[in-house]
Formats: structure tokens, C-alpha cells, sequence
């Protein structure tokens, strides 16, 4: 189990992996996912996006997470407080999309993530009670942020097809593909008096 006081990066089995092994372990992670693109995300975004491309959603221990989070000068707790990973105390996963909270609002977030933006608009828009315009209304308060969700979700949906995650791969290419029409229709919410169902009808 993880302690401030006597961190270790461990191997799968628990055993402490030698120093050596883990900046390689961590260089090898950084090689085969960072780009230019990458680099542009915020740190919390960074550390998730390499963290799936090499486990996806699957649960691994502390000592993964705390090695990528090191590697990219993010407190550990910062990535659970925002709700990127899920603390199983000695574990760690990604936040699933099912555990997400509802509510989520961006515009009100204190520092939302881009990952954020990205799970919770998938999950909103394949939700029963979600869809295009509540999907959009997030969009429409995530600002800049918005554009980089965008790009995430085309990132995504390239690494998920490259690992053959073919369930993940499909929310990824639904999302990448309906975006632009979730911007469009979050450019009318912007007029005021007009609801995303009004702005969704005015591009029919």
C-alpha cells in the first residue's frame, strides 16, 4: 500500500520495482503516447491519457498511477479529487463513466479536465435520459476546453482501436463524429432565451 512517507512504484505482483526499471517503465508509456497534441492537455488529462493507453479502464496498483503522476509533477490526490481516477486504496483505476457523478457542470468546476469533459459528455449522450442536447448544454459550458475534448475523443478512439477495445472504440468514434453537431447546437444555446431543443430545431 501507498504512504507518503516510504512510496514505491510496484511491479504487478506488489514487489518494489528497482528505480532503474520504473523511470524506464515510465519513458517507454511517455514514447509511445506523447505527441504535440498530448503535451497541450492539462497534466491531470496527460496522466489518464497514458494511464488508458496502456490499461484502459482496468485496475492496477497505487504504485502505477503514483509513478505517472510523478512523471508529470500532478499530487496524487488532485487526480481522485477531480474524479480522473478512483482511489481503491492500495489500487487504482480510471473513474468509470457508470460512477460518474450527474450534475456535472464544467462552467462550475473549480479546474475541470479535459478528460472530464470528454467521459462526461460521452456518458450524457448515450444516457436515457441525456442525448445531442444535453450533451451539447455541456459542451456549451466548457469554453476552449471544448475543442480539446474534441481532439481527446479522436485520440481515444485511435488508441482503443489500436488496443482492439472495440466497445470503447465505439463511444469514442459516436462522440468524435456527433461533435461537431453538439457544437452546433451548443452555438445556439449561446442566444439568449433560446433552449438547446430550440437551437437543435433551427439546424433541421
Amino acid at each position: 500500500m501507498f504512504s507518503p512517507a516510504n512510496a514505491k512504484v510496484l511491479e504487478d505482483d506488489d514487489m518494489a520495482m528497482a528505480v532503474k526499471a520504473a523511470l524506464a517503465a515510465i519513458n517507454r508509456v511517455w514514447e509511445e503516447i506523447e505527441t504535440e497534441l498530448d503535451a497541450n492537455f492539462d497534466a491531470e488529462t496527460q496522466v489518464a491519457l497514458a494511464w488508458f493507453a496502456t490499461y484502459g479502464f482496468d485496475t492496477r496498483v497505487s504504485g502505477e498511477v503514483i509513478t505517472l503522476a510523478n512523471a508529470k509533477n500532478v499530487p496524487l490526490g488532485a487526480l481522485f479529487a477531480a474524479g480522473v481516477f478512483k482511489d481503491l486504496h492500495g489500487r487504482a483505476c480510471l473513474m468509470p463513466r457508470s460512477e460518474l457523478p450527474a450534475g456535472w457542470d464544467p462552467a462550475s468546476d473549480n479546474a475541470p479536465t479535459v478528460w472530464e469533459c470528454v467521459q462526461h459528455t460521452a456518458r450524457v449522450l448515450a444516457a436515457e435520459d441525456g442525448g445531442a442536447e444535453a450533451a451539447a448544454s455541456l459542451v456549451a459550458r466548457m469554453g476552449p476546453k471544448a475543442r480539446e475534448a474534441r481532439l481527446l475523443a479522436e485520440r481515444l478512439f485511435l488508441i482503443s482501436t489500436q488496443k482492439g477495445w472495440a466497445s470503447e472504440a465505439l463511444v469514442y468514434n459516436q462522440l468524435a463524429q456527433e461533435w461537431a453537431h453538439l457544437e452546433d447546437i451548443a452555438a445556439g444555446i449561446g442566444t439568449p432565451g433560446r433552449t438547446a431543443a430550440e437551437a437543435q430545431l433551427s439546424l433541421l
